[in-house]
């Protein structure tokens, strides 16, 4: 993601009632879910994986290998119907388990093709298959669902979740909006591989995450199918339904790029969008070989959101992109998609990759050098680069503050030291190595400095970690 307040200036739980289901013979208990057959031999799974920052988001006891949504959403009456269908490991014996979903109507779950008791309390849907489930098992949970999704606002102020446009929708995650549009363990933790599926009326399109299987028109309104085979997170799903100018082609290496651009907003986006070849081969050449199956984009108009987001494959922008944007945003292919953070604590390591490749980016075409950006960040004296000494970056004060300046400048800052400490060389391998060890999973802070120390070990990196890193206030000057 771009920095909020940075893109700002560029560019300018409510409770449920419980739900009955009954299966033959079994009554749900309104004090709490209890097993139809006289005999829990698992535990509840638990709401949420005591995330620092969001603690409710996310859920115990089970990982998710595979969601399968199909939806339907009728522009006019702001309506989605949807059914996911969700297939899981369990990771120790189960008795009950929680998904993650905030608002719409549940109208039916089944665990393993058999009906399941479930509950609703704020964003978290409790589901109590009649049978527990083995640590090993692997599982397939259906949720029938209906209603208006909700708009999410962020603990920053900003609006995510589904997000109504004057022709459609767009959905958009980080951190925590995927639940507002399908029922999910909504954390980054826990990276799938998704089919989306989604019916519109004739006229409109409906653009997704991977690869477009198929699109077919029948009864006045069109499917389109959607395939991610790689693992992603929640917060890195998307759909955006509407009116689209749609343009296919690929990159030298035959890489293929899917961009669909709002007709408002084709002029003004068509040149720097007819660099995403160029920028994906420098990022290949900088950071490794590419992590999906196809790359792009998606432009809405500045009123549908106020932030440009890396969203997986084709990031979504709100209106036509710079080209530091860009950068930026297929950066995160690499740092935050394909290398995703174990929680939300560690979401630098997304943004200060993104934006150091900005600085590489500029450096390696004529531009400001990563150093003399540097400097001009620790020297400058305004309200905004004073900003950046706020906190550490990997300690941001608070859920509203993890996509401030520290996170994301000062984080670039501490890639900067680590490349003047370790040589341009080592840097260059520290970087493609990262993205190539943890590809398609996560990590942490520490796994990362433990990586940098591993690859430098003749190197003292303790006063990087110690005043930039994880120290308050503004470092020495190196």
């Amino acid at each position: 993601m771009v920095s909020r307040a940075r893109h700002r200036i560029a560019h300018v739980y409510r409770s449920a009632p419980m739900v009955r289901a009954v299966a033959a013979g079994c009554v749900l208990s309104l004090l709490a879910l209890t097993g139809c057959d006289g005999g829990v031999h698992g535990t509840p799974g638990g709401a949420g994986v005591r995330d620092p920052y969001f603690p409710r988001a996310g859920n115990g006891g089970y990982d998710v290998s595979h969601y399968g949504l199909t939806l339907a959403y009728d522009p006019d009456r702001r309506h989605l119907t949807g059914t996911a269908v969700i297939t899981a490991r369990a990771t120790r014996d189960l008795s009950a388990f929680n998904l993650d979903l905030e608002g719409l109507e549940v109208r039916g779950v089944t665990v393993e093709g058999r009906t399941a008791l479930f509950s609703r309390a704020g964003q978290e849907l409790t589901v109590r298959p009649h049978d527990d489930l083995v640590k090993g098992e692997t599982f397939r949970t259906t949720v029938r669902y209906a209603g208006k999704p909700r708009t999410v606002t962020d603990p920053d102020g900003s609006e995510e979740g589904w997000l109504p446009t004057a022709d459609g929708a767009l959905a958009l995650g980080e951190p925590v909006g995927s639940m507002a549009w399908f029922p999910g363990n909504d954390h980054p933790s826990d990276k799938a591989a998704y089919d989306i599926s989604v019916t519109v009326p004739k006229g409109l399109q409906a653009v997704s995450n991977g690869e477009l299987k198929s699109g077919t028109t029948r009864g006045g309104r069109t499917t389109f199918h959607w395939h991610t085979a790689e693992p992603m997170a929640s917060y890195l799903a998307t759909v955006a339904i509407g009116r689209f100018e749609i343009t296919r082609s690929t990159t030298k290496s035959g890489l293929p790029v899917y961009v669909a651009v709002v007709p408002a907003q084709a002029k003004a986006s068509r040149a720097v969008l007819a660099k995403i070849p160029e920028v994906v081969e420098w990022a290949e050449d900088t950071f490794g070989p590419y992590p999906f199956s196809s790359t792009g984009a998606i432009v809405g108009r500045g009123k549908d959101a106020a932030y440009a987001l890396e969203t997986q494959n084709r990031p979504v922008f709100p209106g036509a992109p710079d080209l530091e944007t860009l950068v930026h945003e297929i950066a995160h292919q690499w740092y935050g998609n394909s290398v995703t953070p174990r929680s939300w604590r560690d979401i630098w390591l997304n943004e200060a990759f993104a934006t150091y490749a900005e600085w590489l980016w500029e450096e390696d075409h004529g531009g400001d050098s990563a150093q003399q950006t540097f400097d001009a960040l620790y020297d400058g004296d305004d309200a905004e680069s004073q900003a950046l000494w706020a906190f550490p970056p990997a300690r941001p004060s608070s859920a509203a503050h993890i996509f401030d300046p520290p996170v994301y400048d000062r984080g670039a800052m501490v890639l900067h030291r680590i490349r003047r400490t370790v040589g341009d060389d080592t840097f260059h391998d520290i970087a493609r190595g990262w993205a190539a060890t943890h590809r398609h999973g996560n990590a942490s802070t520490a796994d990362f400095t433990a990586y940098v120390e591993k690859k430098a070990p003749d190197k003292d990196f303790g006063e990087i970690w110690k005043d930039w890193l994880y120290g308050d206030g503004k470092p020495a000057r190196p």
